[in-house]
């Protein structure tokens, strides 16, 4: 039973990783702009499949993934410059219904190009498992927690040691006073939009030799990442951390003793009951200036 419970385990905190990586992204552009911004499942879509094609066209891993995450950095940048910048007088629901525009035209524009078929990518070091408690965890899923790791480590001294990412902060907590000491808030959001798009791309990645990757796989990664994002409190590092690990848990442990019939109901499930009880979330703050 020990064994079977740490499978569960193993299994839910790796796809909670890969929820903690777009839970940040949704944070990140919600603590610069108050928006949510519902292309973050496409960002995740487009890691994972620019990285499969360029490994089939044959460019070596490493360089496959750096390329990726590039290359959905500066789409998160045209996004912003493109779609979301041009509006930035509109009211916050405008914006959020002109991202969930863009998550369908690059939706089709994916099927388009690339087609629906699914992609995988090459396990990082191997795919033998290594035996833990009795249970076996992949090579891969130790790679994204180490990578889920970093990067949180990362983004705290980002935010914590250098003036843009306080800037960041600044403007999080008060655009208006950010703007009079010199905050520059047209490009913390720009910032804002490449590093979520970037965060996204990785956890595609870093997912896509355990689960393929398709046109369509960001709709349900985005949804669940915005769902952990929630759990957690959006604007809260730590709570998308926590938030995403703990709903990659609630699934496996559902699906495990309860029936994989229920899986994907969880995280609306527990969405629903946290806005209710708790609405800011579990590590949000109690009261907000943003609507």
């Amino acid at each position: 039973m020990l064994s079977q419970f740490l499978q569960f385990v193993f299994s839910g905190v790796t796809v909670g990783a890969t929820y903690a990586l777009a839970a940040l992204g949704f944070s990140i552009i919600y603590n610069a702009s108050g928006v949510i911004n519902f292309a973050q499942g496409e960002f995740i879509m487009l890691g994972g499949m620019s990285a499969a094609f360029l490994v089939t066209a044959g460019v070596p891993l490493p360089l496959a993934i750096l390329v990726g995450v590039l290359i959905v950095g500066l789409i998160g940048l045209l996004v912003e410059r493109l779609a979301v910048a041009p509006a930035r007088n509109a009211e916050v629901v405008s914006i959020i219904i002109i991202t969930i525009g863009v998550s369908m035209i690059l939706r089709g524009l994916v099927e388009v190009t690339l087609g629906k078929g699914n992609h995988a990518l090459p396990h990082f070091s191997g795919d033998r498992p290594i035996s833990l408690g009795g249970a076996t965890i992949l090579p891969q899923s130790i790679w994204v927690l180490a990578v889920s790791a970093v990067v949180v480590a990362f983004l705290a001294w980002f935010f914590g040691a250098t003036r843009v990412g306080k800037g960041m902060l600044a403007t999080a907590y008060n655009r208006l006073a950010a703007q009079l000491v010199g905050v520059d808030t047209r490009k913390v959001l720009m910032l804002s939009f490449i590093m979520s798009a970037m965060l996204g791309a990785l956890g595609g990645i870093l997912i896509a030799p355990i689960a393929t990757t398709s046109y369509d796989a960001g709709i349900m990664l985005g949804l669940k990442g915005f769902v952990a994002a929630t759990l957690g409190g959006l604007g809260s590092g730590f709570g998308s951390v926590f938030g995403g690990l703990a709903l990659g848990l609630f699934e496996a442990l559902t699906a495990g003793y309860v029936s994989s019939a229920y899986k994907d109901a969880v995280p609306f499930i527990l969405v629903l009951i946290i806005l209710v009880v708790r609405p800011q979330g579990l590590f949000g703050p109690k009261q907000t200036d943003r609507v």
